[in-house]
């Protein structure tokens, strides 16, 4: 197996299989904190909006909590995975978009299939499942 480690990395790292090949930088302090601090933010508030019962209508609170969800995982793949434009001539670029088109499609179809069910299940009214044992 042949290695092209990048100039910066020792022969030591390329022989053990060490070498990552790629060039792009692991992040920085600064970085990993931003992201933790973001990833808190956006766990606390979908927390508080559900607890607090801050809209009357589920279907808001629904959508604004799907919404952090997806903007948490754009903030852990910058942060932590640390996806940009310039590491891996573009490619991880295209695995952010890739990732994003992904998740659209599980959250819209998720919805689409609780929508469905909660139509086609519960025919009910809800004074009526109240009164149910």
């Amino acid at each position: 197996m042949i290695s092209q480690a990048p100039a910066h990395e020792d022969a030591h790292e390329a022989h053990h299989g060490h070498s990552h090949g790629h060039g792009a930088g692991h992040g920085s302090l600064k970085s990993y904190t931003i992201g933790f601090v973001l990833s808190v933010i956006l766990t606390a508030i979908p927390f508080w909006l559900v607890m607090a019962g801050v809209f009357e209508s589920p279907a808001v609170t629904a959508t604004l909590v799907m919404a952090l969800g997806a903007v948490q995982i754009v903030v852990h793949m910058i942060c932590f995975l640390h996806m940009n434009t310039r590491s891996e001539g573009g490619w991880t670029m295209m695995a952010l978009i890739f990732t994003i088109v992904i998740v659209a499609i599980a959250l819209s179809g998720s919805l689409w299939v609780m929508h469905h069910l909660n139509t086609n299940m519960m025919p009910m009214s809800p004074e009526v499942m109240k009164n149910m044992p």
